[in-house]
């Protein structure tokens, strides 16, 4: 069942705690701008009615992995927001999640990748903000939709690419076809 499966490699590959002799040649100088750079409140629903179509779709969704009613729509309008932020499709953005964490805030991959989008501690040094706390939603949203954001575009729009980016396997498949197979199994919204 997929309720239980909590994946460990996530971002864990492509984010190694580098030697410190290592660290500043290892971080990518335009992943970090846009770490820095990805702070906004601005609502992401187009309209109200937009907003109850997609947080009720979705919810009926989501309701087999998270019980509670309203844990689930503020899961999911921080999604929302985060991933249209980033100009990400916010159904791609819970395919990661369901495939990393299967929606546990609290997952810790074995190599230390934290929360919903497992991002990697080391992130939080690399941009001086140590204190950011990466299991907690939002701060997880933030990083997680900004990192594989930079990784589309360092792609030119190839998700498979981006997606193994991401999760640190470049070259194999398995993961984005994963993430792809649990977007049009369970995720897909035709906005037709």
């Amino acid at each position: 069942m997929l309720c239980g499966f909590f994946p460990a490699t996530s971002l864990a590959k492509s984010q190694q705690i580098p030697q410190k002799s290592e660290a500043k040649q290892l971080i990518d100088q335009d992943l970090k701008t846009a770490l820095i750079k990805a702070v906004s409140d601005a609502d992401s629903f187009a309209d109200e009615f937009d907003a109850q179509v997609w947080l009720v779709d979705m919810s009926a969704r989501l309701k087999r992995y998270i019980k509670d009613p309203k844990k689930r729509l503020n899961l999911l309008r921080m999604v929302h927001q985060e991933a249209t932020r980033a100009g990400l499709s916010p159904e791609l953005v819970i395919s990661v999640i369901h495939v990393e964490s299967a929606f546990n805030p609290y997952a810790v991959s074995y190599v230390g990748a934290q929360g919903l989008m497992q991002v990697m501690p080391f992130w939080k040094k690399e941009l001086g903000r140590g204190d950011d706390n990466l299991i907690n939603t939002a701060t997880n949203l933030r990083y997680g939709c900004t990192i594989l954001k930079h990784y589309l575009k360092r792609e030119k729009g190839d998700w498979i690419r981006a997606l193994a980016r991401y999760n640190g396997s470049l070259g194999r498949t398995k993961y984005p076809e994963k993430v792809m197979n649990f977007w049009q199994k369970y995720w897909f919204v035709d906005h037709q």
